[in-house]
């Protein structure tokens, strides 16, 4: 079975980390700039239905 010889640096772990919480909170940025679009009628890429108010057809 292959097993590593040398134990990987603290520097090396603190980069690795760093990258995987970057990925992340570039994530919830784009997931929640997607929200406030939708939110406000902004977005062209999702089509959300209306609700039709029944008081302006008398």
């Amino acid at each position: 079975m292959a097993v590593p010889k040398k134990r990987t640096s603290m520097s090396k772990k603190h980069i690795r980390r760093n990258l995987w919480k970057k990925k992340g909170s570039l994530e919830a940025v784009k997931a929640f700039s997607l929200a406030k679009s939708i939110s406000t009628g902004q977005s062209k890429s999702f089509f959300v239905r209306q609700k039709k108010s029944f008081k302006n057809l008398n």
